[in-house]
């Protein structure tokens, strides 16, 4: 596939998206797409409109669907960045714990009942901790690979962390804790509100700016630390600044929305079929085709049973099959 074919693809990729954010607006069990767009009508011409209406599309779906875009796309750039620095297609933002420091701070904050607020703080929090702590015992052992030892201290630290949270759901009270924490566990977008939405939008902007401009570095760092110093780059420096910025953009997005795997495992992989493993096309492709998928995925969380079904569910029902075909048919496209 040619440069301009893969870069044409990458636009191709805008349409389907901003058509998705119409579509899940609509979508839901008390305003169908006519009155919903009715509504959006009258707010364009400054025209009076049914307050219940009102409400339900400015505080209920248009956050649901700016959150969809924001964490699907924010989990895809962290997988894709995580996958091209340690050259390896099985990691995800799971692997170095930032999932799992996020899930023990929102547990804790759950089972101390306290605030919303203070929940995502903690969960926030967590996931930096949880990284934080891998990171310093990578750097503490030398003489290994330093990528392998990362990822091997992710995986250990990610046990001891869901030691702790299976300690806390056995302490909580089994009628109310629990199956909040269940439920937070699993993720999703029900109670998500403009205040998450924005809560979240610094942090994420702060962790993006990094990867954006460390693109072409990113490249070389796919080759390898010796082959990247070679060329000029400082690989202990550029692998610091890309796992600080891919760690904070997961734990914002963790930190309201709960847990939602297979997003920064498959999206990647999807993304590289469609415009090549070059890092400054594979990270924008990446965010916007993990913002169509969690944006499809949360519809169907919302339609496909009379109760809402968590989003960690419907992603590991789709991603796991697909993951499965990918290992099966012997794709080669990330490399």
């Amino acid at each position: 596939m040619t440069a301009d074919r893969r870069k044409g693809n990458l636009w191709l990729l805008v349409g389907p998206l901003l058509l998705l954010a119409l579509v899940s607006m609509s979508v839901g069990k008390y305003a169908g797409p006519s009155e919903i767009a009715g509504a959006l009508r009258a707010a364009l011409l400054g025209q009076p409109s049914d307050p219940v209406l009102s409400t339900v599309l400015w505080n209920v779906r248009l956050p649901r669907v700016a959150g969809a875009i924001l964490i699907g796309a924010a989990l895809a750039a962290a997988g894709a960045t995580y996958q091209g620095l340690f050259r390896n297609p099985l990691v995800s933002p799971d692997i170095l714990g930032v999932s799992g420091g996020a899930s023990l701070g929102a547990v804790i904050g759950i089972f101390l009942s306290l605030p919303v607020l203070a929940i995502q703080a903690i969960s926030f929090a967590g996931g930096l901790l949880a990284v934080a702590a891998v990171y310093a015992v990578g750097m503490a052992i030398r003489g290994r690979d330093p990528a392998l030892t990362l990822v091997l201290a992710g995986i250990a630290i990610g046990a001891l962390v869901g030691a702790g949270i299976s300690l806390i759901k056995i302490l909580a009270d089994p009628y109310d804790q629990l199956p909040a924490i269940t439920y937070w566990l699993l993720g999703s977008l029900t109670a998500i509100t403009r205040l998450d939405v924005v809560s979240i939008l610094p942090s994420l902007l702060i962790g993006l700016v990094p990867l954006v401009l460390f693109r072409w570095r990113m490249n070389l760092m796919t080759l390898g630390d010796e082959e990247a110093q070679t060329l000029g780059v400082d690989t202990r420096l550029t692998r610091g600044v890309l796992i600080a910025a891919a760690t904070l953009i997961t734990a914002a997005a963790v930190s309201v929305s709960g847990v939602i795997g297979w997003i920064g495992l498959v999206i990647p992989h999807i993304a590289r079929m469609l415009v090549g493993p070059d890092f400054r096309r594979l990270l924008p492709a990446s965010m916007i085709a993990g913002a169509a998928y969690l944006l499809v995925v949360d519809m169907l969380a919302r339609s496909i049973a009379l109760i809402e079904v968590p989003l960690g569910i419907l992603t590991a029902a789709v991603g796991a099959p697909f993951f499965l075909w990918l290992l099966a048919s012997g794709r080669r496209a990330w490399q």
